[in-house]
């Protein structure tokens, strides 16, 4: 990371002046001072920065947003939830955040399963966890998370908990015209031989601007089996920053399966720290763009023992004049042999204003391992176009099919089948309406 120049700390210090004394947070002074430390440092980042360089974040927050604090809560909270559909049709455990801060007079028992306590209720010992997995120097918007969260929630899965309906995280989010800012926080540890699924939404209760900037930690411990789905389907005014991080221990697996269909910029830090031998960590992503979206994933996969495993496929459909950004990088340690990592990036462009910037990367330093990285980019074929049409299907019907059974491949990765149906009817009415 480079050292910022005075134009780097403008909205730094927008940021900073707007946040609440650190004297509130007692629990979490050590890690808040050091995030102040790092933003001061290092400023956010621009497109000289390497990591950065095609995603202009900094200055869509500067022209967007106005109030660099949190929105109030929203008052109607109960009413938008019981008209989102996949809130009202998923059975299974539902952890209600209000523009970041966790409601659990809204949230369901767990009736034993896992537990879930507000960062302000946490001992010292599990105080000390957080900002361990995804630390304030990987990232200038962690930093600025960590500084700023005000609310956070830290969910637990006991060792041998078996849990066969999903946890359904919602964060319903509001902004006032002015644009604001909401930064959730989420800390889930999974014990010893547990399982689980979490599915992660976001309601908008409005179209204003808002800069919506999370971050997630994932301690898997060993033979836990932990599944995370994401949908990232905003409005034309959202700015997302997304840093998630995972300790994979032992004989455990981590599958990320994230969807990003709508949006104004997104940007998705993913990293899995694969710590111990025959573990596995698999990540898997469909962007769907149109208009002006521009998203930008990040992926990091760190191989440190033998006998791992990971697996990335990454398929991205952009029409208009909307861009995509994949940048995924696969390291494998010296110590890591017998390691099979696999990465892949496919994509296909609807439109001549499309952009797409992609770059596998693979780094080895070990000499017993089965590892593959590539990308594909371009249009529609034409062949199998045609044989479609001359079985008597329309034409944009069959460009519908074609995509489909491209994005098909993804969501196929999907297991609840409730939020799965969602997903699909999502992708299906995109599908007819941009053909």
């Amino acid at each position: 990371m480079t050292v910022s120049t005075k134009n780097d700390h403008k909205l730094v210090e927008l940021f900073l002046l707007n946040q609440t004394s650190l004297e509130k947070f007692s629990l979490f002074k050590e890690l808040k001072s050091a995030a102040k430390a790092s933003l001061d440092e290092t400023g956010f980042p621009t497109l000289k920065e390497e990591e950065y360089k095609f995603t202009n974040i900094n200055k869509r927050i500067l022209d967007k947003i106005k109030k660099f604090t949190s929105p109030n809560a929203i008052s109607n909270i109960a009413e938008v939830l019981k008209s989102h559909p996949l809130v009202n049709s998923l059975e299974g455990f539902k952890l209600i955040r209000n523009n970041g801060v966790y409601e659990p007079e809204l949230s369901s028992n767990s009736e034993g399963s896992f537990t879930v306590t507000p960062f302000a209720d946490l001992n010292q010992e599990q105080a000390e966890e957080i900002g361990t997995i995804e630390t304030v120097s990987k990232d200038p918007f962690t930093a600025l998370n960590s500084y700023s969260f005000e609310s956070g929630i830290h969910i637990e899965v006991a060792d041998g908990s078996i849990i066969k309906q999903p946890i359904l995280l919602v964060d319903v989010v509001s902004a006032d015209s002015m644009g604001e800012c909401v930064q959730p926080r989420t800390y889930f540890k999974a014990g010893k031989n547990s399982q689980a699924t979490v599915i992660e939404i976001t309601i908008f209760v409005n179209e204003s601007a808002v800069f919506l900037n999370e971050v997630g930690e994932w301690n898997i411990d060993s033979n836990a089996h932990i599944r995370h789905y994401k949908l990232q389907n905003g409005h034309k005014n959202e700015l997302g920053v997304s840093n998630t991080s995972s300790n994979i221990e032992r004989d455990a697996t981590f599958t990320s399966v994230l969807l990003s269909l709508s949006g104004d910029m997104l940007r998705n830090n993913l990293s899995l720290n694969l710590n111990s031998s025959n573990c596995e960590g698999n990540m898997y992503g469909l962007y769907m763009l149109n208009g002006k979206t521009h998203v930008d994933n990040h992926t990091n996969v760190d191989h440190k023992m033998p006998h791992c495993e990971s697996n990335e496929l990454y398929k991205g459909i952009l029409a208009d004049h909307s861009r995509g950004v994949f940048n995924g990088k696969i390291f494998v340690r010296q110590d890591a042999q017998k390691t099979n990592a696999f990465q892949q990036n496919n994509n296909i462009l609807l439109s001549e204003d499309a952009i797409l910037n992609t770059k596998p990367q693979l780094e080895i330093w070990a000499d017993d391992v089965k590892c593959s990285h590539g990308c594909t980019t371009g249009q529609l074929d034409e062949e199998a176009l045609f044989y479609l049409r001359a079985r008597g299907i329309g034409k944009e019907s069959a460009k519908s099919l074609l995509l489909y059974a491209f994005a098909g491949e993804i969501l196929d990765k999907i297991t609840n089948s409730t939020f799965k149906n969602y997903c699909e009817e999502i992708v299906h009415e995109r599908l007819g309406g941009s053909n």
